[in-house]
């Protein structure tokens, strides 16, 4: 997952996650992209320092985050093992079930695993509606 510093045309920065550069591009073009201030869906890269990965800074990361950042995360946990704990694991047949249950092949019911990104754009060119679900590194006390 890559962390993208991004800004609204009406100058509201933000960060997000995406799998990559195309998955970003994708989602953009799709529309699922927009602002958390005003709900604006022209949204570019802003300039961001590179991630330097050293255990100092991970603590200070870890440090740094406020109170409401940290119930944000935990609803996010949340919400992605509720989704998983109601969806059947496919693996990396996820771009084949998707496309599956789209074109009714096969009965509707919710799925998740691994897709490429080139799977991902295959599956968004044929109007398969679909989302990343975020993992998360196991919490360490």
């Amino acid at each position: 997952m890559i962390r993208f510093s991004l800004i609204c045309e009406h100058e509201h920065e933000f960060e997000a996650w995406f799998r990559s550069n195309d998955d970003f591009d994708t989602q953009k073009k799709r529309g699922f992209v927009d602002c958390p201030s005003c709900g604006s869906h022209r949204i570019e890269k802003a300039l961001m320092a590179p991630a330097v990965s050293t255990s100092r800074s991970r603590e200070k990361v870890a440090l740094a985050m406020g109170e409401a950042q940290k119930q944000a995360l935990a609803q996010l946990k949340a919400l992605a093992e509720k989704v998983r704990e109601n969806a059947d694991y496919v693996g990396d047949k996820f771009a084949e079930e998707a496309r599956k249950i789209h074109f009714g092949e096969t009965d509707p019911r919710g799925i998740y695993g691994e897709a490429t990104p080139e799977e991902a754009q295959s599956l968004a060119e044929d109007g398969v509606e679909f989302l990343p679900i975020p993992s998360f590194p196991d919490d360490r006390n």
